[in-house]
């Protein structure tokens, strides 16, 4: 067995993420990317998802907001789908933006809205098939 924190990591994200992701992000090709998937792994969710203070549905909401606020629409995403994986509601998903709108600006809250759009739709795409 491995590192546990590590291992916790993986399991963490692959419920997040879906199995078949994580693999392959962890088993990426480049150069850099076996330190930069530890680091993820080991720090962002081995040590701080894995902690007991906040369920993950909170964990995530906190995320999804920090991510419309600092415009990462890439990341947002892909926290969406951890989201909902990990029991967030389209309309709690819904009062995030609207709540986003007044904190981190209209123009933040268009671009997410119209991100979160497509990422559930990609989700109805997925589950259709």
């Amino acid at each position: 067995m491995g590192d546990p924190v590590v291992e916790r990591g993986l399991e963490i994200r692959r419920e997040m993420f879906g199995a078949e992701i994580v693999n392959a992000q962890v088993q990426g090709g480049e150069a850099f990317s076996p330190a930069f998937e530890d680091l993820v792994t080991r720090y962002c969710f081995g040590e701080i998802w894995a902690r007991e203070g906040l369920s993950r549905k909170v964990r995530s909401m906190l995320t999804i907001a920090m991510l419309i606020a600092l415009g990462r629409q890439e990341q947002l995403k892909v926290h969406v789908r951890g989201g909902l994986a990990n029991g967030m509601s389209h309309d709690e998903v819904k009062e995030i933006l609207l709540h986003a709108a007044v904190y981190c600006g209209i123009p933040a809250a268009v671009a997410s809205t119209r991100t979160v759009r497509e990422t559930l739709a990609e989700l109805e795409g997925e589950s259709a098939q």
